[in-house]
């Protein structure tokens, strides 16, 4: 980059308490703040534009919204599906918005000619290892982290605000909420204690005595390119899915697992739609791919989780596994009709030209194109190693 100007700052802003006081506090200190809100997902026109003026309120010069959420579609929850991707087999990693923010945010640095990038994130979560891996992954990015580097409280955070007359509205809740293309994730005190905050659901608020509801789902190469008859873009289907889905009270969870730091840590998350369509894929993987495909699967699923979870997200493995999902989706196309009632999705029928299930070669336990003598020869020298450790 250059003609760098030192003093330009481009800050991740999400609008809450943290990046608005990082806000205030970096203009402070001399910096030009230009702050970026990097659209995820989850915001209302009317709540972009009033994150704007929030910012223009902190001590912003300029304020760019940027809309990612096709991108992280494209880049991280096609991905998700393809591999059927639960970091621990629980959380569909609905953090990995981070690296395209951070992406952004780089895009914006370059844009102002500028190399210093600012988050809000403190000492003690996931994010600060999220977002610092990706911005160190661009050669010259001076990252500045405010809460962090002074290592004080939220409570300390509002009376700085509140000192200087810059507005900014508190939740009275026990807890946060992040939303995105993924879904909610809820965190906080109330999920620490392991206590279910009922008021807080967005997605999945049941409404309770339904009929089920039956939906199909069209999958070409891996991903839905069709709801109910009718094509659109796999971003949209998720969308639908999440409110249909959502409204039988399916897709929520209370996650514990292992977080980056080495702690372990509690969240709740509503991510209906994402979960329907990891269940529709994997069943319909069940009929194509071979037994060593699945089982092949499994642990590359395992690896690009982890990876995804951990900030490893630039190791080239992470790519080469993506290689792979691309590779082995091919044959992945077929008909899903999902049966959608309360807090539950299943796989009630499936159809695919590349179904492994052939009728006219065998029907489980009923007929099949061989003889009995093919059958008990086959189960002679299959059992054959068994037989000879265990003689006697």
């Amino acid at each position: 980059m250059s003609k760098v100007k030192m003093n330009k700052v481009i800050l991740a802003y999400s609008g809450g308490l943290d990046t608005t006081f990082c806000a205030a506090y970096l203009k402070e200190k001399g910096h030009k703040v230009i702050t970026a809100t990097i659209d995820t997902g989850g915001f209302t026109q009317e709540e972009l534009a009033e994150i704007e003026k929030r910012a223009v309120n902190a001590g912003s010069s300029k304020h760019y919204t940027v809309d990612v959420r096709e991108k992280i579609y494209e880049q991280v929850v096609q991905y998700v599906i393809k591999l059927n991707a639960l970091y621990e087999s629980d959380y569909p990693l609905m953090c990995a918005d981070r690296y395209i923010i951070s992406q952004e945010a780089v895009a914006i640095a370059k844009k102002e000619k500028t190399n210093i990038v600012a988050h809000g994130s403190t000492a003690v979560g996931n994010d600060q290892v999220r977002f610092d891996s990706a911005l160190l992954m661009h050669k010259g990015i001076e990252i500045l982290c405010p809460i962090k580097a002074l290592n004080i409280t939220r409570e300390e955070e509002q009376a700085y605000l509140e000192k200087r007359k810059i507005p900014i509205k508190i939740s009275s809740k026990k807890y946060s909420m992040n939303e995105n293309v993924f879904g909610v994730t809820i965190s906080g005190s109330e999920i620490d204690n392991l206590k279910e905050p009922i008021d807080s659901y967005v997605l999945t608020k049941s409404h309770g005595n339904k009929k089920p509801a039956y939906i199909k789902i069209i999958f070409e190469k891996g991903v839905p390119v069709s709801l109910n008859g009718k094509k659109m873009p796999g971003l949209q289907i998720l969308q639908k899915l999440n409110t249909i889905a959502g409204s039988y009270g399916y897709g929520k969870r209370i996650y514990t697992g292992d977080c980056i730091i080495g702690i372990k840590g509690h969240l709740l998350f509503e991510a209906p739609g994402l979960m329907a369509l990891i269940e529709a894929h994997r069943k319909l993987e069940q009929i194509i791919l071979t037994k060593q495909q699945l089982r092949f699967n499994a642990l590359a699923s395992d690896f690009w989780a982890d990876l995804v979870y951990s900030a490893q997200y630039y190791d080239p493995l992470r790519q080469d596994i993506e290689a792979y999902a691309d590779s082995v989706q091919e044959k992945v196309s077929g008909t899903v009709t999902l049966k959608v009632s309360e807090n539950e999705v299943l796989a009630v029928a499936l159809e695919s030209k590349n179904s492994m299930i052939n009728p006219g070669v065998a029907t489980y336990a009923q007929k099949a194109t061989w003889s009995a003598g093919d059958a008990n020869g086959f189960i002679k020298l299959h059992s054959m190693q068994q037989k000879l450790v265990n003689r006697s």
